[in-house]
């Protein structure tokens, strides 16, 4: 497969990528263009989509292999590297095959992973294919690979040749008539995506955005599709694990200070500390009876701490909140300006290989196998009248606006951008309309 010769350099495809506003489709959101700027030995592209229920990484390797194989013979050029490897859980055998004839001939290759949560986690990801262990606190170029989405990679080389990111692919599952995984507009709302699902089968619908575990839950079902938005699973208030990601956060912190047994489930299933990095859950969990000595301390062991979920929503045998623990102490690192101080050495456990969760074992411990259905691509683009574009949808900065309100704007106008040398990712126009309102944290769009 040849790369497009007019983007044949570096410098040129990076700053195409900045041009198009690429950033991390998976969930991260970090600016593409930043990473192609670097130099890397490999270019890993993450479609492992470990979060149960979500399909949308499996069906864009199926539908767009050629897109995806493209955008990593261009990274590779311009980082310099000499391999590039597809990671896709082995069960998706349609996505392994378009993959696979995609890259025949080139020096891209597909590896197989197994199907255990977090497959996708970068660190794991990294060690998988390369062997390699980031160092802790470290990015996967300090041990010189590149690591981006399969979407990212896709949109990479549209961005080659001139089109901009303005539609997102997501996956809407759980409590729906009919899951699907489909494209839409940014901006257009949760709500018409899930119409598009054939509607909520349960009366008071809360979703969770990204996924039941790294996502976010919330009942507004008016919520934007963003840049970084990989699928939304509709549930019931009801349902037991949307009732405890619902429970506030000072009543999380009540009870795990009341009822912590120190028992270490949380920290012996704890993939980054498997790996064999200094994150241990049931120690931050002993912050929580610290109100003024001793608590700095215990705060370091959340320092790397992926936020995968697995010890709130799977391995503590009380239903404690060790994860929302550590998040509440790397919070308090940031404010404090304190980074990770700790041991450099990693070695992954040996229990490593036996401690794997399997996606079945996790729906089973979440109550959600029931909901354990395809959700395939449809190739019909939704066109909603009025759409909300969030001025922020990376890492980094907001978008400054560069049009105002009463403006007509064409499909893929640049609406806003960042200063050169900030980070973030430029805004455009998903489709024809008017700039039908503008304020500090949205730009709406009135389509025609």
């Amino acid at each position: 497969m040849q790369t497009n010769q007019s983007v044949n350099s570096a410098g040129s495809l990076v700053a195409r990528v900045r041009e198009a506003g690429v950033v991390g489709a998976g969930g991260g959101g970090f600016p593409t263009h930043v990473k192609l700027a670097a130099k890397a030995e490999t270019v890993i592209a993450n479609g492992a989509e470990c979060e149960p229920l979500l399909h949308k990484d499996a069906a864009i390797m199926e539908h767009e292999a050629a897109a995806i194989v493209r955008g990593m013979l261009l990274s590779m050029e311009a980082v310099g590297a000499r391999e590039g490897v597809v990671g896709i859980k082995a069960k998706n055998t349609h996505a392994v095959e378009a993959i696979r004839g995609a890259s025949a001939g080139t020096a891209v290759r597909v590896h197989l992973l197994g199907d255990y949560y977090p497959a996708g986690d970068e660190y794991d990801l990294v060690h998988e294919v390369t062997g390699k262990l980031i160092p802790p606190a470290g990015i996967p170029l300090q041990v010189g690979v590149v690591v981006c989405n399969v979407e990212t990679l896709a949109n990479i080389a549209r961005a080659a040749d001139g089109t901009p990111v303005t539609r997102k692919t997501l996956t809407i599952a759980g409590a729906v008539q009919e899951p699907v995984t489909l494209t839409v507009p940014l901006g257009t709302s949760l709500r018409d995506c899930i119409a598009a699902a054939g509607g909520a089968t349960v009366p008071d619908p809360v979703l969770c955005i990204g996924g039941m575990l790294m996502g976010e839950t919330t009942d507004d079902l008016d919520r934007p599709v963003t840049k970084t938005t990989g699928g939304a699973i509709v549930l019931s208030r009801q349902h037991h694990a949307v009732e405890r990601k619902l429970k506030p956060a000072v009543a999380q912190r009540a009870i795990g200070k009341s009822a912590c047994d120190q028992c270490r489930y949380c920290t012996e299933y704890c993939p980054r500390f498997l790996l064999g990095y200094a994150v241990e859950p049931h120690q931050v969990m002993r912050s929580l009876a610290f109100t003024a000595t001793g608590k700095d301390h215990w705060n370091e062991w959340a320092a790397l701490c992926c936020a995968c979920g697995l010890c709130t929503l799977y391995a503590c045998p009380e239903e404690l909140f060790p994860k929302e623990a550590c998040d509440d102490s790397k919070a308090e690192m940031r404010r404090a300006g304190l980074k990770w101080s700790g041991a450099t050495t990693v070695k992954p456990h040996p229990m490593r290989d036996g401690r794997r969760v399997p996606i079945q074992s996790l729906m089973k411990r979440l109550h959600i196998l029931g909901y354990d259905h395809p959700a395939p691509w449809q190739s019909r683009v939704l066109t909603p009248s009025r759409l909300v574009l969030p001025l922020k949808q990376s890492a980094g900065t907001a978008v400054r606006p560069g049009v105002k309100a009463g403006d007509h704007v064409s499909a893929g106008q640049r609406l806003g951008d960042v200063a050169e040398k900030e980070l973030g990712a430029a805004l455009h126009a998903p489709a024809d309309g008017t700039v039908a309102e503008i304020t500090d944290r949205h730009l709406v769009l009135q389509c025609r």
